[in-house]
């Protein structure tokens, strides 16, 4: 069995979380016996009778400040804690450091099986978040470290995550493989999406739709799209900004400081995929400047689609941009941010066509994603027994 391990899990939707999903759902779908442990959420017991394979789920609270994300407490749940010492794995696969991540290289540990961990995210820039002494976020950075260093692989999501990961202090060997998304649709059909969520919507034909996918926290730079918009908000544009997070409230006062309100519209959390996946076809440009992510589904999900990103050059998320050809980039600076959306919206026949090449150069499936990590589970496997032996 092999065993897929996350401190979040669909119902809580953010991209670690559908990775891990991808992961579970493919490798069943492939054949193999596969088992998700990850803390409960509300709307849980939903996913879990619906999971064509197990999810087994343990206590936990919620993190203050952080909506919807959860603290998992495995050890004081007596029911899963009766179920975890009868699990055996061949294989387990850490997607975060923390309390899943413990559990993983616990099993690792006392069953002698290999532990593959994935570096998915910037963890000292949530640990700055809501916590102000330096000296403490660096001791958590080193734990987490700590963590790593005891996998028997470190996997990265993209080349361009390496040098974070190094800054934070690792020095092992690391493997790059690829996120993967599950909006791969016909071209014929997205555009039969596009016109059909449009309408809905509101979106005219003079109109270009802007959209922003993802947690509603400042270190998205959410500021940065917001004040690059109010140096245009007297063009036809509509932005529509689909998520949730602990920067709610903050963003929908921004947006009505900045005279934003007629041309940015939040559309909340939303965990209809196909829903989603029409949003996303229905987009002309995808703003995405963070500085804060690795390698995002987002953005590859919105490339599926036939959207093309605009991106900050230099950014780690960046990485897969070739300006101009499959997506867009500018400097760090609002204005410049600003002019490029009104240089795109005069262009859309360009629009179109980066859009094309993005879904055919970024947007790789999970089943093809997939196929890769079962024959690397398999070498791993291999020579971990090679050396035991």
């Amino acid at each position: 069995m092999i065993g897929i391990f996350n401190d979040n899990f669909p119902p809580i939707l953010d991209g670690v979380g559908l990775t891990a999903q991808n992961y579970a759902y493919w490798l069943h779908m492939k054949g193999h016996d596969v088992r998700v442990i990850t803390p409960y959420a509300p709307g849980a017991d939903e996913v879990i009778e619906a999971a064509p394979y197990p999810i087994n789920r343990y206590m936990s609270v919620p993190i203050p400040f952080r909506h919807p994300y959860r603290y998992g407490l495995p050890y004081v749940d007596a029911a899963f804690w009766h179920n975890w010492r009868k699990m055996r794995f061949e294989l387990v696969h850490a997607h975060c450091p923390f309390t899943s991540g413990n559990l993983a290289y616990s099993a690792a540990k006392k069953q002698n099986i290999p532990l593959v961990a994935t570096f998915h995210s910037k963890y000292r820039q949530d640990f700055e978040h809501n916590v102000p002494n330096k000296r403490v976020v660096d001791w958590m950075i080193k734990q987490i470290i700590g963590f790593f260093e005891k996998a028997y692989e470190v996997w990265i999501p993209q080349a361009a995550v390496e040098p974070t990961l190094r800054e934070y202090g690792f020095k092992g060997h690391v493997e790059v493989v690829e996120n993967g998304n599950d909006f791969s649709t016909p071209s014929p059909m997205v555009e039969v999406l596009r016109k059909e969520m449009r309408e809905e919507l509101g979106v005219t034909e003079n109109e270009t739709m802007l959209l922003f996918v993802g947690q509603h926290i400042w270190e998205k730079n959410i500021g940065f799209i917001l004040d690059s918009l109010a140096l245009i908000k007297d063009k036809p544009f509509q932005l529509f900004m689909v998520g949730t997070g602990y920067a709610v409230h903050d963003i929908k006062q921004k947006i009505k400081a900045l005279g934003l309100s007629h041309c940015v519209t939040m559309l909340g959390n939303i965990n209809d995929r196909e829903r989603l996946k029409k949003i996303d076809a229905a987009a002309d440009l995808f703003l995405f400047p963070s500085l804060y992510d690795n390698a995002p589904l987002v953005v590859r999900e919105a490339a599926a689609m036939h959207t093309p990103s605009l991106m900050l050059q230099d950014s780690t998320a960046a990485e897969v941009i070739r300006s101009g050809e499959n997506g867009f980039l500018t400097a760090n600076n609002t204005k410049e941010y600003a002019d490029r959306i009104v240089w795109l919206m005069e262009h859309p026949a360009l629009l179109l066509q980066v859009g094309v090449k993005a879904s055919e150069t970024i947007a790789r499936s999970w089943e093809n994603v997939i196929e890769e990590v079962i024959q690397r589970y398999e070498d791993i496997k291999k020579n971990y027994n090679r050396i035991l032996k």
